[in-house]
């Protein structure tokens, strides 16, 4: 049978516009199994889980659970847990880390602030390497597991530090799937030699277009304008570009990008369904998923 994310390959469906959307990442190291919903179903308490669910609600801050790569044995709940907070939003994207005894005392933490870029102090400055984020979770997509794991596992034998198997990044079609902080760049499809160069130009603070999703930090429509106009400017810094405003409404977008020198793009964005029908995720109903397609792009400044 065809895995959803052959089925996506095969018909070459765009990758631009599909990532998912938080300003902000807030990541729980939790070892062992995880289910479907990963934050009640996994050795972090369900009633924890549930509570921090509830408490990112519209604050812009996305959670997801992360593990080092390796055998997840289910008797295996560390004592202290790794917690990584990361703002994607261009000029002011940090990433910052620490260490809790107990995941509930993350409740304390102002959610709103930390969606709009304000960490309060929370935790240290990560200095070290870029994080990698490879989704994993097979309970959620078959795909996930059979092409997430070895990847994870392929990048930790190559010497990569900041590989982190990570419980969903939306996309299972796209799989092998990656998130790469503290910019905030998806990427679909990827291989261990496409992820080292993408890790090494975060380090060299570049932006790796080539099997990009987009960022995170903006809305789908924003995502695919803002990889068009790296494209067509052939502009690789991070940070130098944001998406300052977007008018219209489905299926077309009118979004404006601005670079920080000044000039700025006019990029239409069409919504489109891809064709013919195919699974989202494996074992789901043929369907059309949308698909943000760039029109134009016009430098205005």
């Amino acid at each position: 049978m065809s895995t959803c994310a052959t089925a996506s390959r095969d018909l070459d469906e765009p990758l631009a516009g599909t990532a998912a959307t938080a300003r902000t990442w807030l990541l729980v190291e939790q070892p062992g199994p995880w289910g479907a919903k990963a934050l009640t179903s996994s050795h972090l308490d369900p009633a924890v889980g549930r509570a921090l669910e509830e408490a990112v609600e519209v604050t812009g801050v996305r959670i997801a659970l992360i593990r080092r790569p390796g055998r997840h044995a289910d008797c295996h709940t560390p004592a202290r847990h790794r917690v990584y907070v990361a703002h994607t939003f261009p000029g002011n994207a940090w990433l910052r880390s620490h260490v809790v005894d107990d995941p509930r005392q993350l409740l304390d933490l102002d959610f709103a602030a930390l969606g709009a870029g304000d960490h309060g102090g929370f935790g240290t400055p990560h200095t070290g390497d870029p994080l990698a984020l490879v989704c994993t979770n097979g309970k959620r997509d078959r795909c996930c597991a059979l092409l997430g794991r070895p990847l994870a596992g392929e990048l930790i034998a190559s010497g990569e530090a900041g590989v982190w198997e990570v419980t969903h990044l939306g996309g299972h079609r796209f799989s092998p799937t990656l998130l790469v902080l503290p910019h905030g760049y998806a990427y679909g499809r990827t291989t261990a030699p496409a992820v080292k160069e993408i890790l090494q130009g975060v380090r060299e603070g570049r932006v790796v277009t080539e099997g990009c999703r987009g960022s995170s930090a903006w809305e789908r429509p924003g995502q695919a304008a803002e990889l068009a106009v790296r494209r067509a400017a052939r502009e690789d810094t991070a940070g130098a570009l944001s998406v300052v405003r977007t008018t219209g409404d489905a299926p077309r977008w009118d979004v404006t990008v601005a670079h920080t020198d000044g000039r700025r793009w006019r990029v239409t964005v069409a919504q489109g369904a891809s064709l013919p029908a195919r699974p989202e995720s494996c074992g789901a109903a043929l369907a059309s998923p949308a698909r943000m397609d760039v029109m134009a792009v016009r430098e205005t400044a």
